[in-house]
């Protein structure tokens, strides 16, 4: 494909002063509406070289450049060059590629022979799969799709938070109050409700914090009776996961959890000595970072028991090991930022010179309208529950419209969770926000359901032309407003993958589609797609063809499905 925005810096490196090609490509930008042309060169920067106002230079450069064939036009505006593309060069390139590459449209092999690794979910095996769960799952999945999709070797992790004092309190907690029968029928609920009992009778016999602690040491130490607890607890729970992991059609490389790294640590913890990091502090040993501006991190407690920065640091070393990676990438809540920091600090203070290629993928936190959730009170909302809920919304919306769907329960599916999936992915993921049903089962505006429909429309334009679809065309006829609009948005979705991959930020991919959606739907509109002129219309229908793609493969990397009818 052309790379137009290339031809523009190379035109304007003929005209400029003191610039490399790189620069100048760097300060081109694209205007706020297409009235303002296609690109946009600002001359500011070129003034002291230049000795000249900056509306000076720009009519200068417009004069100069205007009758280029590259270009419709050229003009200069309040100190700013604004380029016009050559309408029907834009197209031609731009649908001939898509039709070239189709599903690999919007990818790419930047990251051929490199390897990244994206954890990401990592739920607490013995606790519900919440709605807070799904930020990182889904935010995680569609960062490893990204990747993916541009050539590299991406491995999914989910890191099991199988391991720690709450284990402690579970197993005593089930040995006073549990019943094996109800655990087997309802193990996340029944378990649930055991973990806010143990807290309650804490609160009033706070002597069961200290046996918690005892037995999770047992559990360390290997004792028979504890390990198959656990082990029963760990595979009651991976059996509910995995039923939420099917809904949402997302897979992992590796369950490798906290316990996968107990018999690790202890070379991580003598490394650290070997370097002089250790340190004692009431019996308890810490790493200080206070020349960094860090509190202490606590790497082994007063009993010996380790802590998860202890355990995320074996893993680390585990990974670069056995793995290799070019980037170690760690899809987790801003609560961790500090967690974080302390050992990758730590990381880099044992010599691995890998730590900078370690990355936290931070966001904002989900809470409930009347306050934070709160497993220990049992005080959640169940993932589970949530695409459940959407799935059946979807459906009695299906109805109602009377849409002729053929398979209502399938479109649900793919819409309902779609839906979800959607609402996480579209805003930034920095941004904490409030879970609201309402807002959840919302399919209006600039939602999932709505990119999904307009996918559905193209499909359906496709199949009542019964044309074949191909590039020998005539441009001419998709050169009009919003036909090349539609088009310039189609032409930018490989920039935005990559940009969405550059800021781990797939609510730029999210966006991107939303406006190639409602640019669709616009031409469709404002265009009559199925004419008597079968050169229009065969021209009109590879645009039709192209948006289709783009939406589909815009939506793959989100996650989500795209439905052909709806």
């Amino acid at each position: 494909m052309t790379d137009f925005k290339q031809q523009v810096a190379e035109a304007l490196k003929e005209k400029t002063e003191g610039l490399e090609l790189n620069e100048i490509t760097g300060m081109i930008e694209i205007p706020p509406n297409s009235e303002m042309g296609d690109f946009a060169f600002p001359c500011f920067k070129l003034a002291k070289t230049m000795r000249k106002a900056p509306n000076l230079i720009a009519e200068g450069i417009a004069g100069e450049l205007s009758e280029a064939e590259t270009f419709e036009k050229v003009e200069n505006k309040g100190g700013y060059v604004n380029f016009f593309l050559n309408k029907k060069a834009v197209v031609q390139s731009t649908l001939e590629e898509v039709m070239d590459k189709g599903a690999k449209y919007g990818g790419s092999s930047v990251g051929a022979g490199k390897k990244v690794i994206v954890e990401y979910s990592s739920p607490n095996i013995a606790k519900p799969f919440h709605i807070g769960h799904i930020r990182s799952t889904v935010i995680g999945n569609a960062i490893y799709k990204i990747y993916d999709f541009l050539g590299y070797e991406t491995i999914r992790i989910n890191h099991l938070g199988d391991y720690g004092t709450q284990f402690g309190k579970m197993i005593v907690a089930y040995r006073k109050w549990g019943n094996k029968e109800e655990v087997e029928n309802e193990p996340i609920k029944t378990l649930l409700g055991l973990y806010v009992k143990f807290h309650e009778e804490a609160e009033a016999h706070p002597e069961l914090e200290d046996e918690a602690r005892e037995v999770f040491k047992k559990l360390e130490d290997g004792e028979a009776e504890e390990v198959e607890l656990w082990k029963w607890f760990r595979e009651e729970s991976l059996k509910e996961f995995s039923r939420v992991y099917d809904m949402l059609g997302i897979t992992f490389d590796s369950y490798a959890g906290e316990s996968f790294y107990s018999d690790k640590m202890d070379r991580i913890t003598d490394m650290m000595a070997e370097k002089g990091l250790l340190q004692k502090s009431d019996g308890a040993e810490i790493v200080d970072l206070s020349e960094y501006g860090m509190s202490p991190a606590l790497i082994r407690k007063k009993d010996g028991s380790t802590l998860y920065i202890t355990r995320d640091i074996a893993a680390a070393v585990y990974r670069k090991e056995h793995y290799n990676f070019d980037k170690n990438i760690y899809v987790v809540a801003a609560q961790q930022n500090l967690h974080f920091q302390q050992w990758f600090k730590i990381i880099e203070l044992m010599g691995f010179d890998w730590a900078d290629q370690c990355v936290h993928i931070n966001f904002g936190l989900v809470s409930l309208d009347d306050g934070t959730m709160s497993t220990r009170k049992g005080k959640v909302v169940f993932l589970e529950d949530v695409l459940n809920r959407a799935v059946e919304k979807t459906a009695e919306i299906i109805k109602e419209k009377n849409s002729g769907c053929e398979d209502i329960d399938k479109v649900a599916k793919q819409v309902g969770i779609g839906a979800v999936v959607f609402q996480e992915l579209s805003n930034n993921r920095i941004k904490d926000y409030t879970f609201s049903w309402d807002k959840v089962l919302n399919f209006e505006g600039e939602t999932g359901p709505y990119v999904q429909y307009t996918h559905a429309r193209a499909c359906s334009v496709l199949r009542n032309a019964k044309v074949n679809i191909d590039t020998n065309v005539d441009y001419s006829y998709i050169t009009g407003e919003s036909a090349y609009e539609l088009t310039k948005l189609i032409l930018r979705f490989p920039q935005v993958v990559q940009d969405s991959a550059d800021k781990y930020e797939p609510s730029v991919a999210a966006r991107h589609i939303i406006d190639v959606a409602q640019a669709f739907n616009k031409f469709y509109h404002d265009e009559h797609i199925i004419v008597e002129n079968e050169e229009e219309q065969k021209a009109k229908l590879l645009l039709v063809d192209a948006a289709r793609q783009t939406l589909l493969n815009g939506l793959s990397l989100l996650g989500m499905e795209a439905p052909e009818r709806m």
